[in-house]
């Protein structure tokens, strides 16, 4: 999972677009880049390894000079983390074309051996984002034009989204013509577009969530559409094309779950009040299963299952308390690359509140469960600051399946719900009663009004949107994923600078 953003704009975009990446540090901890085009089309790159406050300086910033760009954030689903496939990427033919990508090509290795063979392309990297570019490259330079114009540009996607298979949403930049952004035909990974009116004319964001839009003073226009591609030239003039043949939208499930911020808006569905819905559908599951409930307080296990733990608590009746301190210094566990690392960082970054625990029947409650590692350490905790009893809940089913689409979920056997029905779980987690959100009730409570006709909820029923996904495919996925073939080394990276280092 990354978070990308693309600005056009009649001023100087280096600050925007850093403060737009800031905003969406939760969707990856691993590596930041931004990249900038300037009147005479010359592109100006930092990327690293590392936070957005720790990757750029006032040095780069300084020379991150262009009234367009693009950026990206980036947590690895599969390999090492290192900083040579921090993006965006970056091809000198044709015209230059800079390009951050969000999502899995789950057809890349076929594309690799094409690119190769065929178009006669050369690849540095493992990265499918590097793959996207190529191939966008390739097909854009059918054209015969010096500079592209909005027509050729959904031409080379509408040939791109032939060749590219699985997810991806995608902001790229084409030096001294514009920005261009698009989505796959199933629209399974986020991406909105927003406009702000200025007396020098119209600026234009792309960005993965909508609270990047609003935080930087831009207004929402729309989700771009599954198959649609938007083309910003550097005037401000914006065109849009579907570019796929029968595109049908299916929003990854997970986002609302646990990926996207609560204050965003993806896909005319509100984050915030899916959570809430998530915590009362919950809570009316605990009534029927659990109708003689002891439960003193329920607690959220922070941040993300905050929405449904205060509904479910009041739905219950039952008193809702804050009992776990969140060190804001320590990263996302469940982005984090190593399960020795992931273990690390529980304690560290939660501490628990004793006299909220001390004697009383405690319901935890979190988004989801994946590899068990930190609910089986924060039930301990409970229990070590002195609950009576700790109960478990989870706003999201058992996670059974991996994710195929851009998300780190790792080999199926890394799940604490493989093979395992809920009472073994339950004793795998040490909690003293266990329960799930239904996949049912999991649907309604995120599309309440039926706007969207379906989702990739592949991690929780195996059933891949894509229809291309078989067991060949899960292997071969495994083998890059299990914490196994992962290697926590990171190496040492350079400022990469295309006309100026440092």
């Amino acid at each position: 999972m990354c978070g990308i953003i693309g600005i056009v704009s009649q001023t100087e975009v280096n600050q925007s677009i850093y403060d737009g990446l800031t905003v969406l540090q939760h969707r990856g901890q691993d590596a930041a880049g931004i990249v900038t085009s300037d009147s005479d089309g010359k592109f100006c790159l930092r990327k690293d390894n590392g936070l957005v406050k720790d990757v750029f300086h006032t040095r780069h910033m300084l020379r991150l000079k262009g009234t367009m760009g693009i950026g990206h954030i980036r947590y690895p689903t599969a390999g090492c983390s290192t900083s040579a496939e921090a993006q965006p990427f970056y091809v000198n033919s044709p015209f230059g074309i800079a390009l951050a990508h969000n999502g899995n090509l789950t057809n890349a290795k076929l594309l690799r051996e094409e690119l190769f063979q065929s178009d006669r392309r050369h690849l540095n990297t493992d990265s499918d984002s590097e793959v996207l570019l190529n191939v966008l490259a390739h097909e854009l330079q059918k054209t015969t034009k010096l500079k592209p114009e909005a027509e050729d540009v959904f031409k080379a996607v509408s040939q791109l989204h032939r060749r590219c298979k699985g997810a991806y949403a995608v902001v790229a930049m084409i030096a001294g013509v514009g920005v261009l952004a698009f989505r796959d035909p199933y629209g399974i990974r986020p991406v909105v577009i927003g406009k702000r009116e200025t007396k020098k004319g119209n600026d234009y964001i792309i960005a993965s969530e909508s609270v990047a839009v609003d935080s930087l003073g831009f207004t929402l226009l729309r989700d771009l559409a599954p198959g649609e591609c938007v083309f910003i030239d550097m005037a401000g003039n914006l065109n849009s094309q579907q570019c796929a043949e029968n595109p049908v939208l299916s929003p990854c499930m997970f986002e609302y779950v646990y990926f996207a911020r609560p204050d965003s808006i993806m896909d005319g569905i509100s984050v915030h009040k899916s959570r809430m819905r998530m915590g009362d559908k919950l809570a009316q599951k605990i009534k029927r299963e659990y109708p003689d409930h002891d439960i003193d307080v329920v607690m959220p296990i922070p941040d993300t299952s905050r929405s449904s733990a205060v509904q479910l608590a009041e739905v219950l009746g039952v008193a809702y308390r804050e009992g776990f301190i969140k060190n804001r210094y320590i990263g996302r566990t469940f982005i984090m690359p190593g399960q020795k690392q992931r273990k690390k960082s529980v304690r560290q970054k939660l501490n628990p509140i004793g006299l909220e625990f001390e004697g009383k029947n405690v319901l935890l409650v979190d988004d989801s469960i994946v590899r068990g590692t930190t609910s089986q350490q924060i039930v301990q905790m409970a229990r070590d600051a002195g609950a009576r009893k700790v109960y478990f809940a989870s706003a999201a089913p058992p996670v059974r399946y991996p994710n195929v689409y851009g998300i780190d979920m790792p080999s199926a056997e890394e799940f604490v719900a493989h093979d395992r029905d809920v009472e073994k779980i339950r004793q795998e987690l040490g909690a003293d009663w266990l329960i799930y959100q239904d996949l049912d009730d999991l649907e309604l409570a995120v599309n309440k009004h039926n706007d969207v006709t379906r989702f990739d909820m592949s991690c929780f029923n195996g059933k891949y949107v894509t229809g291309d996904i078989d067991q060949n495919y899960l292997d071969f996925i495994d083998s890059l994923r299990n914490d196994g073939s992962k290697s926590e080394s990171e190496k040492d990276s350079s400022v990469m600078e295309l006309h100026n280092d440092t």
